[in-house]
């Protein structure tokens, strides 16, 4: 019993005399005047004393936000990129229904044109979409524009001239350098779903001249300024329930 009692007096006496050979972490510590000699200012680091309020300048340049596109001045009057082409692709695997119900089964669903070529029709009011929302577009860096549709939903005769509904159009961009196709930043998913006019809304909006063409038409031109504009992109509309039923 002596020895173990020797060994646990040993234990306790070194584990005491480490404990004190440790630092006290320096934020516990307490304040210290430093000697006058570190409280000088190296030369050429003299810091000026104002001479008025603490106001900004009204010269000083504003700091100038950057992307991965290239730059965006402070007020935002200029835009980062310039688009030099736009190609839009309607993959011929997306599948056409000319069902006339509420929710037809399809990845297309377009019945403002005469019945023909749906795949084209698409491409060619995407295009014109795509081109008017970039024309407007004088940033420094040039670059390649590479849609496909996903998804292409605006309404049937029956939804047309009753309930209304949504046009769900659902897009990938691609952004890429003119010359090398190199992609400049990842794809994104765009979804541009927003209210579509039904019944005595959308005999009203037709005879103004607001068909379903004309208002998809200056929808996507909006939403693709937006990608390419704004640093969150387009926020897609809350549409809710009608929105819920076309993604099913």
């Amino acid at each position: 019993m002596t020895l173990i009692r020797n060994l646990m007096m040993l234990t306790l006496g070194l584990s005491i005399s480490a404990c004190a050979a440790v630092d006290v972490p320096s934020r516990n510590a307490p304040f210290e005047p430093l000697p006058n000699g570190q409280l000088q200012v190296p030369p050429g680091y003299q810091a000026q004393q104002p001479t008025g309020p603490l106001l900004q300048p009204s010269n000083v340049i504003p700091v100038v936000a950057v992307d991965a596109l290239g730059a965006v001045d402070a007020l935002g009057s200029a835009t980062p990129v310039r688009v030099t082409s736009v190609l839009v692709r309607v993959p011929r695997v997306l599948q056409v229904s000319e069902a006339n119900r509420y929710l037809p089964r399809g990845d297309i669903v377009w019945r403002e044109d005469p019945l023909g070529d749906r795949h084209v029709q698409v491409q060619t009011i995407v295009q014109a979409a795509m081109e008017r929302g970039v024309a407007g577009l004088n940033g420094r860096v040039p670059v390649a524009l590479d849609i496909k549709i996903t998804r292409f939903h605006a309404l049937t005769e029956k939804a047309r001239y009753t309930t209304g509904g949504v046009h769900a159009i659902s897009f990938e961009m691609a952004v890429k350098h003119p010359d090398t196709g190199a992609l400049l930043m990842p794809v994104r998913k765009v979804r541009a779903d927003f209210k579509a006019f039904g019944g005595q809304q959308a005999l009203v909006a037709m005879a103004s001249g607001q068909t379903q063409k004309v208002r998809i038409t200056n929808h996507l031109a909006a939403v693709i300024q937006q990608e390419l504009t704004n640093a969150e992109g387009y926020k897609d509309a809350n549409v809710d329930f009608a929105q819920m039923l076309n993604n099913m």
